[in-house]
């Protein structure tokens, strides 16, 4: 009972700290503003249940089959969601976490008879649970939005929800560990930049395979794409998923799972040796 009264505070804390500093209500517009150029910018035109014009981008797209269309366009959409979304996010998190260890917060958090463990773990849930709010009330709306225009109510779209915010809780931890190492906003979010980058630039391991001329260096692109999260396969399953095509191959999802399982040991672990 004192576990969850504890857990509780610490979610309140990181939504009230979200609040005050503007990032809620930061991520809250950006998703405005999102749904807002759906509802204006997309237009559907259905002609007895079968013809269809959808104008998007200032692009007139036409289609017999009306479902086919819907879905490519949640496709679209959904790719630009995780895209974005996962950028804007690391970027509003890294300077919500680092604040935490801040001279006199942290030593009044340490003093409280709580664990480390579950401090940290507080914030991160917390922090987790800031964005996922937001992107759950932008992904709601746009689907609510084509479900509207369409009179399609695919369920397909409303999983880019737990794909986004799966990557963007893996991608926190890295964040949180370059938080606690070296306090620092502008460094985590580098890092947490530099781990997205990189892991796309090597998920097109094929292409530079074959650019490469020894095998020893072929070798280190292998290593560096299983090590790192799976960012651009991640993406794609997600699009998959929301095609409602069938998913054979987990393993980018579990493998970068695990990833963010390592990541977020050593932050507990670092967390727990370092004194304030």
């Amino acid at each position: 009972m004192r576990s969850n009264i504890v857990t509780l505070a610490l979610l309140r804390d990181t939504f009230r700290e979200a609040l005050a500093r503007k990032i809620f209500w930061g991520l809250f517009g950006f998703s405005t503003v999102l749904i807002l150029f759906f509802i204006f910018i997309m237009k559907i035109d259905i002609v007895e249940g079968a013809l269809a014009t959808v104008s998007l981008f200032g692009q007139e797209m036409r289609a017999t089959d009306v479902n086919r269309l819907v879905r490519s366009v949640h496709s679209a959409v959904a790719a630009f969601l995780y895209s974005a979304g996962v950028f804007v996010f690391v970027f509003a998190s890294a300077g919500l976490i680092p604040t935490v260890f801040e001279p006199g917060r942290i030593e009044l958090l340490l003093s409280k008879p709580v664990p480390r463990w579950h401090i940290l773990l507080g914030r991160y849930a917390g922090n987790l649970l800031v964005v996922a709010a937001n992107m759950l009330y932008l992904v709601v709306s746009i689907w609510v939005i084509f479900g509207i225009k369409a009179e399609i109510w695919s369920g397909h779209f409303l999983s880019s929800l737990w794909m986004t915010v799966f990557v963007f809780g893996v991608l926190l931890t890295v964040v949180l560990l370059v938080a606690i190492l070296w306090e620092s906003a502008a460094l985590a979010t580098i890092v947490a930049y530099t781990v997205m980058i990189v892991s796309l630039l090597v998920a097109q391991r094929g292409l530079l395979e074959r650019l490469l001329s020894s095998e020893w260096s072929r070798n280190v692109i292998r290593g560096i794409y299983w090590v790192l999260p799976k960012i651009w396969d991640c993406g794609d399953l997600g699009r998959r998923l929301v095609q409602g095509e069938p998913i054979e191959n987990w393993t980018p999802v579990w493998s970068t799972a695990l990833f963010g399982v390592v990541v977020l040991g050593a932050s507990l672990f670092a967390f727990s040796r370092r004194n304030y």
